[in-house]
């Protein structure tokens, strides 16, 4: 299933080697909901060669991006023999989702009229 969502990683990139030489990354990715209740969820991601490299190049904790990839359903046994699955979004694509001077006024602003500084304990 093809699957597109915008969100900010919840780690640092960490760019990995398998023993064949391809570079590949885990991570996750925070994502709003727009309707209903105020929540976030989380979800697990997964990039491969250039897509991983670029990823690792210019990305960051925090960093807000648009993804599009594919759901992957992985299934094993944990160390006591109980049968899990595990899902994750194999990105094929990414963008930045943010500017930099969206990214850089990323602060709290004082309210309208507000000129003196604001005490703090």
């Amino acid at each position: 299933m093809r699957v597109f969502g915008i969100g900010r990683l919840t780690k640092e990139v960490e760019l990995k080697s398998s023993q064949s030489g391809t570079s590949y990354l885990s991570n996750s990715i925070a994502c709003d909901r727009k309707y209903g209740e105020k929540k976030t969820d989380f979800f697990n991601i997964k990039a491969f060669g250039k897509t991983a490299e670029a990823m690792d190049k210019f990305l960051h904790k925090g960093s807000k991006i648009f993804v599009e990839g594919d759901i992957q359903v992985d299934e094993y046994t944990d160390k006591t023999g109980v049968k899990k699955s595990s899902v994750s979004i194999v990105i094929s694509s990414w963008e930045f989702a943010e500017s930099k001077e969206e990214k850089k006024n990323d602060f709290i602003s004082l309210p309208e009229g507000l000129t003196e500084e604001l005490p703090f304990a």
